[in-house]
């Protein structure tokens, strides 16, 4: 199934680079694991399914050629069929936006936000008169109906308990979870779309582009990615989308990030332990309601040793922490390429 497909991204990929006790790190409603109440706690961090999503989400998607239907996609609900290539397309979460607009597809309907943004600031113009069928954790379904799909995307996480509902107005495909898989998430909504080759070419691209970073970086640097966050403080680990991306152009993680989940918490008195050769911080929402504006302008902060070396750069959280697709992971490497090749 997906895998094949997996493969022939693989076949560039790996020749350039290497293909929590939190959630997807996309709203303050992960903070207890499920996305919501429509979500599903088994897929969320510290789940038993959460550490092999990427693994089990690559082994979905239609043994259809590319472009062919109809076709069964096997996804993470089960399988169904869709009888003619989609065109009136609803998405529930910010990675399944990022995933059709990279695939040239602009949704009828999408979820808004509780950050900054009610949608991601970079794909914004994009989606100018697109409806909006409410927020990721609170899904209008009568909204959703009226816009007549012919295709829904979304995730256990945020609603696997919707999904009998949701296949009853439209073909349903559902991801296991967003963040660190945004590779094979991708591949899957590809399946849907019958865009195969379309994305294959796109994570091809990205991983060229990643591989000659890498080339252009000196030295051995580590990385330190803070997020400031109402009530609590991340450090970003190796299973979120930037660690995979920092995976995939071999920069390396200070201690305290180098680990096999989404994040770690620690308290503002503890923010000596976020340092890194480059710290890389950001907010979700009002930097006075996070704790940045007050953490930014303390002792601890101004004696890390990137922020002595001005090292330290502020970044958009639209991007780093709500793209959850390729476009938002080029942007990613964009900026990486800006500050770390300086």
């Amino acid at each position: 199934m997906r895998s094949l497909h997996l493969h022939k991204v693989c076949a560039v990929a790996a020749a350039a680079l290497s293909l929590t006790l939190l959630t997807s790190g996309c709203t303050p409603s992960d903070d207890k694991g499920t996305g919501g109440e429509s979500g599903n706690r088994d897929v969320a961090t510290g789940g038993r399914e959460f550490a092999t999503a990427d693994k089990a989400t690559a082994e979905l998607g239609s043994d259809a050629e590319p472009g062919e239907f109809p076709r069964s996609v096997e996804h993470a609900n089960g399988t169904v069929d869709i009888e003619k290539k989609p065109e009136r397309v609803v998405v529930l979460d910010t990675g399944e936006l990022d995933d059709v607009l990279a695939l040239g597809l602009t949704p009828v309907g999408m979820v808004t936000t509780n950050g900054t943004n009610p949608v991601p600031s970079y794909l914004a113009d994009d989606v100018d008169g697109v409806e909006t069928v409410g927020t990721i954790n609170e899904l209008d379904l009568e909204k959703i109906a009226s816009l007549e799909p012919d295709l829904i995307l979304g995730s256990q996480l945020r609603a696997d308990k919707l999904y009998d509902q949701l296949n009853s107005i439209a073909p349903t495909v559902f991801s296991i979870r967003p963040g660190f898989p945004w590779k094979e998430n991708f591949l899957l909504v590809a399946d849907a779309l019958g865009l195969e080759d379309d994305a294959t070419a796109e994570l091809n691209d990205y991983a060229r582009t990643a591989a000659e970073l890498k080339k252009s970086i000196d030295g051995v640097p580590t990385v330190s990615l803070v997020r400031f966050m109402p009530g609590r403080l991340r450090l970003y680990a190796n299973r979120s989308l930037i660690g995979v991306i920092l995976n995939d152009i071999g920069i390396s993680r200070p201690e305290r990030q180098d680990v096999d989940d989404l994040a770690v918490e620690i308290s503002p008195e503890s923010l000596d332990q976020a340092g890194g050769d480059y710290v890389f911080y950001t907010s979700y929402g009002d930097p006075q309601a996070t704790g940045e504006a007050e953490a930014i302008s303390s002792s601890q902060w101004k004696h890390l040793d990137a922020v002595e070396a001005d090292k330290a750069f502020r970044v958009d959280d639209d991007v780093w922490f709500l793209g959850l697709g390729p476009i938002g992971a080029r942007q990613i490497l964009s900026d990486l390429d800006a500050h770390l090749t300086q």
